[in-house]
């Protein structure tokens, strides 16, 4: 009963979070977080390096999806040590490939692509989690089971890109196709459900001339569809069910990355197919074709508690916080966008 009651209060989590978030994120205010004076220009005022809404949420999910294959493996008494030296080598690889993988794919220095990042993730998981595994076995005893962790790891990635989506919404990439010109059925679908952006600095706004303009809520739906992936993962996880806690997460967000990708209006490079959904469905086979080799699992029925547990750990605590801090200063400075800032006293208050 625990592990129902957990699943249900991550549900509502969500949809309180959602239910902020698509009302308030689309609009002006909500796309800079602060802007830090730099330097000062020729005419007296500051030029200020902004810090964005896009760093907060990034970082946010980033935290979170560490603390839930924390949760997930400490359920099953996994070493701590393992699963955060895992943890730790996939994210000094995807971090820098989520501008890598968009500099070659669109042509873009300023920009990052968490579905390229992911799709990195994808492919190296499997052999870093084996190989560490391996090195781990061998000089200190410990061992990670390496099927659970590619599950913790497949939900773990649907609900930071559950959470990430709503950076996109503050600053108005990963757009979709304006309500005007989709199909007369999705027509009528996004008449009732769709964003208007407001804010000329928001990417839809510079880049798709649709500030002001009813579009398709394309984020908002990724959002969904990835928190119910990783629900539905999460309890399987904690059923035992350790196959299927890795496919069905993978499947529903590399299969809806594919179609969501019809619905986007934002450059996604040159073709009618991009690039990233081709990544999605290689994906698929990808750990299908990996999957027979970690059949043997030796872990043990899952406790939630126990795995709550592992957070209360002060170094946990604190390299949370210094990920968080991390993420945001390297995502969270905005390389596109501006600021004049000017200080001046009240007198009257002097």
């Amino acid at each position: 009963m625990i592990s129902e009651l957990f699943v249900f209060a991550l549900a509502v989590m969500f949809a309180l979070l959602f239910l902020w978030a698509f009302r308030t994120l689309p609009t002006e205010g909500w796309q800079i977080l602060a802007a830090v004076p730099v330097s000062k220009d020729t005419g007296g005022a500051w030029k200020g390096l902004n810090l964005t809404y896009y760093g907060f949420f990034v970082a946010t999910a980033c935290a979170f999806s560490v603390i839930m294959i924390l949760v997930l493996m400490g359920s099953i008494r996994t070493p701590l040590f393992g699963t955060a030296t895992v943890i730790t080598t996939i994210l000094l690889v995807c971090l820098p490939a989520s501008r890598i993988v968009a500099k070659i794919v669109e042509r873009k220095r300023h920009t990052v692509t968490i579905g390229g990042a992911s799709f990195i993730g994808i492919l190296i998981a499997p052999p870093v989690v084996y190989l560490i595994n391996a090195a781990l076995a061998s000089h200190s005893g410990i061992t990670v089971p390496v099927l659970p962790l590619l599950g913790a790891i497949a939900i773990a990635y649907a609900f930071g890109e559950a959470v990430g989506r709503l950076a996109c919404i503050s600053f108005g990439c990963c757009y979709g196709k304006s309500v005007s010109l989709c199909h007369p059925r999705l027509r009528n679908i996004f008449r009732r459900y769709y964003f208007v952006f407001t804010g000329e600095t928001k990417k839809v706004a510079y880049e798709g001339a649709m500030a002001g303009e009813p579009v398709v809520p394309i984020q908002a739906i990724t959002s969904l569809v990835f928190a119910v992936a990783g629900l539905a993962g999460t309890f399987l996880f904690l059923k035992a069910c350790w196959i299927a806690a890795l496919v069905e997460p993978l499947v529903i967000t590399q299969s809806w990355r594919v179609c969501s990708e019809m619905l986007r209006a934002d450059y996604r490079g040159g073709g009618r197919i991009s690039a990233y959904q081709i990544m999605a469905v290689l994906a698929i086979p990808y750990v299908g074709t990996i999957l027979p080799f970690f059949l043997s699992v030796n872990a043990p029925l899952p406790n939630i508690m126990a795995g709550l547990q592992a957070l209360l750990n002060p170094w946990v605590i604190l390299t949370l916080e210094g990920l968080w801090s991390l993420v945001f200063l390297y995502l969270g400075r905005s390389m596109v966008t501006a600021s004049r800032v000017s200080f001046h006293v009240v007198q009257e208050r002097v």
